[in-house]
């Protein structure tokens, strides 16, 4: 416990200062010249990257076991190029420094992400992501309120984007005392027969069928850069609200992410089910509503962030063999992240021809995602029978 809170106390920082720059990208790009199908992507590209390199990074933290160093690699290339957004000129500059933060978070999160298994494994999986998701959401909101509170005050995106730093710094400081605090983090058992290596190598049906209905779900979660976009082009909101309302939508995921993870540990994968459903909602809201109906939508988006997040990476520990957890969280967020590319680049040119096009194909692709979670709970339901 006292590990992921620790943890968790990092991730807040850390979102505090990319979820801040993440909350004006959008207004930031379309300010200098970008387009809405350059956002998107801009967008779809760094998560493409940010969820593909993490097959690369489990792989080898697996292989090497050097969960650690790869870790802090990851933070520091993370924190370093957010607040150099305060020295960009061009949207073509400002993108290739969004897509480098996305980089550095695929570096950092599977050997992350398996350091945090190893603790839910005495206090439940879903209780140890979704407290680490809390903590990481309540950064969330801290960072985009920052933002909104620099523009405020100086009208300047620049001097939004150089505040960061000082989240950035405390971030690189703390993961850096929590390896110090935690050096055993990251150790695994030996492997002690071949037989036993074939067996972790395997990744189930169960884990390919819950892939699928995950990346459909990825699909049509639209990119906040293109929600802001969205926002700023149609004149919903202010540049300042639209931030303030993104740090409510990490509110919300914080809460859901909490939800998530008790009701994960209770009940199990099956709590997605209606989950799914509902979230689903959020895509014609936010794209075809006024400013009420955006709220709701954008709140619905976080809470489904939040949940995803939380039982996904719960779900693999669950899934997969210790042993291979590294390689698992690889392969699963690669596929996630391939089709959340897919979905910002359609729905960032769907943007520019129909609002309707846009918000119904976000939707339906989400809905369609519920079928191959169902086979899922099926399959586990059976495994245990």
């Amino acid at each position: 416990m006292r590990f992921v809170i620790a943890f968790g106390v990092v991730s807040l920082f850390a979102d505090m200062t990319y979820e801040g720059m993440r909350s004006i990208s959008g207004p930031y790009l379309a300010l200098l010249g970008a387009s809405g199908a350059a956002v998107g992507l801009i967008a779809g590209v760094g998560e493409l990257l940010g969820y593909v390199l993490r097959l690369a990074s489990g792989s080898a933290a697996d292989r090497s076991r050097l969960y650690w160093p790869i870790t802090l690699i990851g933070y520091v290339v993370q924190m370093a190029v957010v607040p150099a957004l305060a020295l960009t000129g061009g949207w073509r500059t400002a993108a290739v420094l969004i897509i480098l933060e996305r980089i550095g978070k695929a570096t950092r999160n599977p050997p992350r992400d398996v350091m945090l298994s190893q603790a839910g494994e005495s206090i439940g999986q879903g209780w140890a992501f979704g407290l680490h998701e809390a903590l990481d959401q309540s950064g969330a909101i801290m960072g985009p309120l920052l933002a909104a509170f620099i523009l405020s005050i100086h009208g300047d995106f620049h001097a939004a984007f150089a505040w960061l730093l000082l989240p950035a710094a405390i971030t690189v400081l703390l993961v850096s005392s929590v390896r110090i605090r935690y050096p055993s983090a990251g150790r695994l058992p030996s492997i002690e027969s071949p037989a036993k290596v074939e067996h972790a190598a395997r990744l189930s049906r169960a884990f390919w069928l819950y892939a699928v209905g995950a990346g459909l779900v990825a699909f049509g979660f639209a990119d906040y850069a293109l929600i802001a976009y969205h926002y700023a082009v149609s004149k919903v909101m202010p540049s300042s609200s639209v931030a303030v309302l993104y740090a409510c939508a990490m509110g919300a995921g914080g809460l859901g992410s909490l939800l998530g993870g008790r009701s994960y540990d209770r009940f199990g994968l099956k709590v997605l089910l209606p989950a799914t459903f509902i979230i689903a909602a959020y895509a014609p809201l936010v794209f075809l509503g006024g400013f009420s109906l955006a709220l709701i939508g954008t709140v619905l988006w976080g809470v489904g962030i939040g949940v995803h997040e939380t039982v996904m990476s719960a779900a693999i520990a669950q899934l997969v063999p210790v042993l291979q957890r590294g390689r698992a969280y690889g392969v699963f967020t690669a596929i996630f992240g391939i089709c959340w590319f897919a979905g910002s680049v359609v729905l960032g040119v769907l943007y520019d021809h129909s609002l309707t096009a846009t918000a119904w194909v976000a939707a339906l692709a989400q809905l369609l995602g519920i079928m191959p979670i169902a086979m899922t709970v099926a399959e586990l339901r059976a495994a245990r029978n």
